[in-house]
C-alpha cells in the first residue's frame, strides 16, 4: 500500500542554473549533485533536479511549496525583487504568490493547509463538489 510522495523530479535545461535558483532563491538544502542533476530537501520534500529537455505546459499542474502566515509577505516581496514571473493571481482561501522557475515550472507558495482550504470550500464550495467525512480503502488482492 502506498503511504506516502516519496519524491518529485523536475526535467530543467541547465542544472547549474535551477540548482541556485531552488537553493539560493528558494531555500531548498542541498544533498547530492552531478553534472546532469541534484538532490535537495524541503522539510520532508525530496526534489530532484534532472538534466532533460523541458517542454511547456498550458495546464493548472504546478507545486506548492508551505509557509508560516507571519512570513508571507516578507518573502513573497524577497521573490518578487528575486525576478521570479508570476504566472497567476491568488483567488482562493489564504495567500498565495504563483510563480515559474528559471525553465517555466509553474510554483506556488502557500499559506495555508487542506483544512483551512476545506473550511473555506465548506463556505463556498467548487461546482458539485462533495465532501467526505473519512475514507478507508479495503486492499485490492489484485493489486
Amino acid at each position: 500500500m502506498l503511504n506516502g510522495l516519496n519524491h518529485i523530479t523536475i526535467a530543467v535545461s541547465d542544472v547549474t542554473r535551477s540548482f541556485d535558483f531552488y537553493v539560493n532563491t528558494l531555500g531548498f538544502i542541498p544533498k547530492a549533485r552531478w553534472t546532469r542533476g541534484a538532490y535537495l530537501c524541503l522539510g520532508n520534500l525530496w526534489l530532484c533536479l534532472s538534466a532533460d529537455a523541458v517542454t511547456s505546459r498550458e495546464d493548472y499542474t504546478h507545486y506548492a511549496f508551505s509557509i508560516r502566515s507571519e512570513d508571507f509577505d516578507v518573502y513573497a516581496n524577497y521573490l518578487k525583487s528575486s525576478g521570479v514571473t508570476e504566472w497567476k493571481t491568488n483567488k482562493s482561501e489564504g495567500k498565495s504568490l504563483y510563480f515559474l522557475d528559471p525553465d517555466g515550472h509553474k510554483l506556488e507558495v502557500h499559506d495555508g493547509d487542506l483544512d483551512s482550504r476545506l473550511s473555506a470550500c465548506k463556505n463556498h464550495p467548487y461546482e458539485e463538489m462533495e465532501f467526505f467525512s473519512s475514507f478507508e480503502r479495503v486492499p485490492n488482492e489484485d493489486v
